[in-house]
């Protein structure tokens, strides 16, 4: 049999949430080991990761908190203007757009954030290889290439066996490893939700003029297109298609792209030039039925999968990141047992409510927005309009989309574990 290795924690997973979670874990003094199937290394390429993410205020504080701050910082672009807007169909042959649209500008709660940004765009690749430096300054274990094969759990501790016949011992194993999720099946913890019957296309452009740190929502019945700014003049682009489509499109030659991509989105997009590959994400709803189980917990995209309509899938994972975190260091300062379902429970009743409330609410939100009916469009565009004109509440959207409301882990605020 092969030697046992004791750790505090195993984390099936060395992705954004698990690196993340690694780093907060160690420096709350926990001996902490990654598990991924891909090696570490593919994980920096730029075809590894075609996505931007809109990191909320709060959730930079946290990556400065974990020493990222200096890597990501000139790859962060401010967010301090979003536009949303419900429309038809963007581009030359469209119908004018609705009166009805949301404005939020950063200097309106300025005042309580320090004059941060509603947000910062990181393109996800910048976001691993800082974390792929933090990781290795500090020395964390990685096992990759490597698969968790079972996990073994009994009242004082887990085990993990590799598919390469290693053996990890821990009081505590974290799933962070994704939708299909090894450790979250391993635990027997089913999940509810469904497709969209749709996927979106990513692709990275430099644009023809300033953008001027403002972020497009564009509401359009097949679903929501995004303009996202990025550092040196570029933009993510983000949008719906139908899954038929959408393949279509990925596998189109570059020509047939650009057509059809100033096609759609030409006044929108007047000068620009697509650069590097594009992706197709296939979007769906996931929402585990348990973020705990014995001597197991779940964090990021094993614990919930939400559609990008409000890009906070990543802050979701983060979030739980932190303050699975702290209450496990809090445990251990207190000499419990990390892995004990009383500590464990206190995980999940901190993050239950807000992972499901968030993952039905943008739920709702797709369906809201993503049809042409009358009645529906009137009352949504009388919505947005009464939002756009009270302030309080305007600036109270605001606040929940910087991640800065609740019962906030210390990361978020900028503190250390």
């Amino acid at each position: 049999m092969a030697d046992t290795e004791r750790y505090d924690i195993v984390i099936a997973g060395a992705g954004l949430t698990g690196a993340a979670f690694a780093l907060a874990a160690s420096q709350a003094g926990l001996k902490v080991v990654m598990v991924d199937l891909q090696p570490f290394d593919a994980q920096l390429a730029p075809t590894f990761d075609g996505r931007s993410t809109a990191i909320a205020f709060s959730t930079f504080r946290m990556l400065e908190a974990l020493g990222l701050g200096d890597d990501l910082r000139p790859h962060a672009c401010r967010m301090d203007h979003i536009l949303v807007t419900d429309g038809r169909r963007p581009g030359a042959a469209s119908r004018a757009a609705s009166p009805a649209f949301l404005r939020f500008d950063a200097e309106e709660i300025g005042d309580r954030t320090g004059g941060e940004p509603l947000g910062y765009m990181v393109e996800n690749r910048r976001i691993r290889v800082a974390l792929a430096k933090a990781v290795e300054t500090a020395g964390l274990g990685v096992r990759a290439p490597a698969s968790v094969k079972t996990v073994e759990t009994d009242p004082g501790k887990a085990t993990v066996v590799l598919a390469d016949g290693a053996r990890l011992t821990a009081p505590l194993v974290v799933g962070a490893e994704g939708r299909g999720s090894t450790v979250r099946k391993a635990a027997g913890i089913d999940t509810v939700g469904w497709g969209y019957g749709q996927s979106g296309v990513v692709a990275t452009v430099r644009l023809g003029r300033d953008h001027r740190n403002v972020a497009h929502e564009y509401f359009l019945p097949g679903g929501p297109f995004a303009i996202l700014p990025l550092t040196d003049q570029r933009a993510s682009l983000v949008w719906t298609e139908t899954t038929r489509r959408a393949e279509a499109l990925k596998t189109a030659s570059d020509p047939a792209f650009d057509a059809h991509l100033m096609r759609r989105f030409g006044e929108f997009l007047d000068g620009a030039t697509v650069e590097g590959p594009r992706f197709v994400y296939p979007l769906s709803l996931s929402l585990a039925e348990r973020l705990t189980a014995p001597r197991i917990a779940l964090i990021g995209d094993a614990a919930h999968g939400v559609h990008p309509v409000a890009g906070q899938g990543l802050n979701m994972g983060l979030k739980d990141a932190a303050a699975l975190a702290e209450v496990l260091a809090e445990a251990a300062r207190l000499g419990e047992d990390i892995g004990a379902e009383t500590v464990l429970e206190r995980y999940a009743r901190w993050r239950r409510f807000d992972n499901a409330a968030l993952a039905a609410g943008f739920d709702a939100f797709v369906r809201l927005f993503s049809n042409d009916i009358a009645p529906i469009r009137l009352a949504r565009d009388l919505g947005m309009a009464a939002v756009n004109r009270i302030g309080p509440l305007r600036r109270a959207f605001m606040h929940e989309a910087g991640g800065a409301t609740g019962d906030l882990p210390r990361l978020l605020r900028g503190e250390a574990v």
